[in-house]
């Protein structure tokens, strides 16, 4: 029997969490905003749809502390809850 150990025969590599996989807030980095996503589930019967900003604001700060891939708004679902674009024909007509 052969016990050899074979230090560095295979190098580990991190690589980052498959979509829908959030590593944890060790820092609370974004705890306060995920008190008032639950608060506001709790006090509407955890109907999801009416703490969609909540939700958002939420996303917004893992994928700033690079607690989750960064992802466009949209595709995330929250299109409807996004500034809209300046209105180029507002721009151009200002004096």
């Amino acid at each position: 029997m052969s016990t050899a150990m074979n230090f560095g025969a295979k190098t580990f590599t991190p690589r980052p969490p498959e979509k829908g996989a959030f590593p944890l807030d060790h820092f609370g980095e974004c705890k306060a905003f995920k008190e008032k996503f639950m608060k506001c589930l709790r006090d509407n019967s955890f109907d999801n749809s009416m703490c969609r900003l909540q939700s958002k604001h939420y996303l917004e700060c893992r994928m700033d502390h690079q607690l989750m891939t960064k992802e466009p708004l949209a595709k995330l679902g929250f299109r409807d809850l996004m500034d809209p674009p300046p209105n180029q024909s507002d721009r151009d007509s200002k004096p």
